[in-house]
């Protein structure tokens, strides 16, 4: 997988307010890249959500009324809550040009923050 500074830029908060977020890509198709679980066909809005500052019109252009398809995950590792979420295809930073493989938006808190512990 190889972690990208622009789209991490494009698809995330500037300054979340607890955790922090990776964005990768990988060339794997959406089915190896996130595993077993449900994937969706949804409206790339829907799909990329309203969390980044990414130009939504652009995106749906690039889209051209097809959906992408959203795999969403969520693991503990020790003290961290990790939530994922797979996206294939995905757009370039110019949101020019959709990519085969698999884009996955990786959101990490510490079980320290109470409001990232599970019970």
């Amino acid at each position: 997988m190889i972690c990208d500074s622009p789209l991490k830029a494009l698809f995330t908060p500037a300054r979340p307010e607890m955790g922090r977020y990776e964005v990768c890509t990988t060339a794997d198709p959406i089915e190896r890249a996130a595993g077993t679980g449900p994937i969706e066909w949804l409206n790339p809005l829907d799909g990329f959500g309203g969390a980044g500052p990414y130009d939504r019109a652009a995106l749906a252009r690039l889209y051209g009324g097809d959906r992408v398809r959203v795999a969403r995950r969520w693991e503990r590792h020790g003290d961290e809550f990790v939530a994922l979420t797979y996206l294939s295809p995905y757009p370039d930073a110019q949101l020019k040009r959709l990519n085969a493989g698999t884009m996955v938006i990786r959101w990490n808190c510490h079980m320290q923050n109470a409001r990232c512990q599970i019970n």
